[in-house]
């Protein structure tokens, strides 16, 4: 893309546009990437982030990450720190998936133990797992049932033998943020949401069989304390979100916003940033409505984790006990949260939005599981599924970013476009003869995920390190894949 004339390069891999850039910036816009990375994004990340620079109540800068790339509102890859007093909250700067995010589970099995059962593996996961637009999970649950679900949580699939106890300590938020209230939710997310805890969805989610390759372990000590021991093991990573559950809350509270804006004097350059202060009835209902649809995601991912157990046992006649089949940990993407951060030497309580970021908290922070004390927050950045992804960790030097990194990849180009440019049917037999075996929903969703169409999660995940605001652990590649 272009880039201003007036970006600054604060260091190789940080470029800062100034608050002078566009009138009405409250701050200053900051990229993280490479040069090469920089000129690589679209057009719409320098309009994008240095909009949301323009948001009132926006603390130290309005940030981009390296997997950045246009999306509603905000740039995907957005982070945006919000006074808690006098900031907004604004539906644009967290997604419509909410709580779209990564779950990461090892196994004792290694990549020869798998191979010879790896269609096997994948066909059973493609059918316990739904996929596709629209698809319904196995739970039955009521209207009433479903409200609980939302306001606990993994806890509630807990409790019903749907997971184990130390799922929750692995989970962000431990599986369940306070403050959700089912009240805030309109009866049509939760007819879109009832019947759609279990399940993948399309786009870009997807359940992946990895193996780690020795070689592609760079910090041994981390990597074992995360469960990763043993040459050539296979991991179980997954990515989906709160589906048309989270999509519904965030519609009916753009709407709400786009009409309260006016009562509080609140302009913003573009529609998609319709936004309430955080501390008004608008934004309060949309900050516990929101909540659900976290809890949703924590829910659904749980439920995934409990089909992904019971397979695996299945083939192996083993328990997923004796198969060693522990979470790593799982990571929320799509995210608005109250946190500590200290801001020109004083601590302030802040509003994060992270819209396809990752939260990436270093050693001791409050907030990390006893687990995670000594090694920080485990980060998972997926890539796409030709390529592989990676198991980061936070780091203290974070701090510059609000303790966020990278989420993924980032797309390169849209799907229509590659969906023109690649044939599903030829890139899944391309992929069976490299030794990945998928099984999609359809060819023309499969070609929308063709590796080409992402950015290089080798140079995304280096600029993060470079950047200080994570820290490689693992490198994964994908043997088996259900897309969505």
């Amino acid at each position: 893309m272009p880039l201003p004339s007036t970006i600054k390069k604060i260091s190789d891999t940080v470029w800062e546009i100034p608050s002078s850039y566009k009138s009405g910036m409250r701050v200053p816009a900051r990229i993280y990437a490479t040069e090469k990375l920089l000129h690589e994004m679209d057009d719409g990340v320098i309009d994008q982030v240095t909009n949301v620079a323009m948001l009132p109540g926006i603390v130290r800068y309005a940030l981009c990450m390296p997997d950045g790339h246009w999306g509603y509102g905000f740039p995907i890859g957005g982070v945006a720190a919000m006074d808690a007093d006098e900031g907004v909250i604004s539906p644009g700067g967290i997604g419509f998936d909410v709580n779209c995010g990564m779950r990461l589970v090892v196994t004792n099995l290694t990549h020869d133990d798998v191979k010879p059962h790896l269609r096997t593996l994948v066909d059973r996961l493609f059918e316990r797992v739904p996929a596709g637009v629209g698809s319904s999970g196995f739970l039955q649950l009521s209207h009433k049932e479903f409200r609980q679900l939302v306001e606990q949580g993994a806890r509630w699939c807990i409790r019903r033998g749907l997971g184990w106890e130390q799922d929750l300590e692995r989970t962000e938020e431990s599986a369940c943020i306070s403050g959700a209230d089912s009240n805030k939710i309109s009866d049509k997310a939760i007819e879109r949401g009832v019947d759609q805890v279990g399940t993948l969805g399309s786009g870009n989610h997807y359940l992946e069989i990895q193996v780690v390759r020795p070689e592609n372990v760079f910090d041994r000590k981390l990597a074992e304390a995360f469960g990763i021991t043993i040459p050539n093991q296979v991991v179980v990573m997954f990515h989906c979100g709160s589906r048309g559950f989270g999509h519904q809350v965030a519609t009916d509270y753009l709407q709400v916003f786009l009409k309260a804006m006016p009562r509080y004097n609140i302009s913003v350059p573009d529609r998609e940033l319709a936004c309430a202060p955080f501390h008004s009835p608008e934004g309060q209902d949309y900050f516990a409505g929101m909540k659900c649809a976290i809890n949703m995601s924590f829910a659904n991912r749980q439920v995934i984790l409990h089909r992904i157990r019971e397979v695996f046992s299945s083939v192996f006649g083993r328990k997923p006990e004796a198969l060693g089949m522990h979470m790593v940990y799982d990571v929320a993407h799509n995210t608005a949260k109250l946190e500590r951060h200290r801001v020109d030497g004083k601590e302030r309580s802040l509003l994060i939005h992270r819209k396809g970021s990752t939260r990436a908290f270093a050693p001791r922070m409050e907030g990390l599981a006893a687990s995670h004390q000594e090694t920080g927050q485990p980060v998972i950045i997926g890539g796409s599924m030709e390529t592989g992804s990676y198991l980061l960790v936070g780091v203290p030097s974070g701090a510059d970013s609000f303790f966020t990194t990278a989420h993924g990849s980032g797309r390169t180009m849209s799907r229509a476009k590659a969906k023109k440019l690649y044939n599903g049917r030829q890139l899944q037999q391309q992929m069976e003869d490299r030794g990945i075996y998928v099984r999609s929903v359809s060819y023309a969703g499969l070609a929308e995920e063709a590796g080409d169409a992402y950015k290089d999660i080798d140079a995304v995940v280096d600029a993060t390190e470079r950047a200080g605001i994570s820290k490689r652990v693992v490198r994964f590649i994908p043997i088996g894949n259900v897309k969505g």
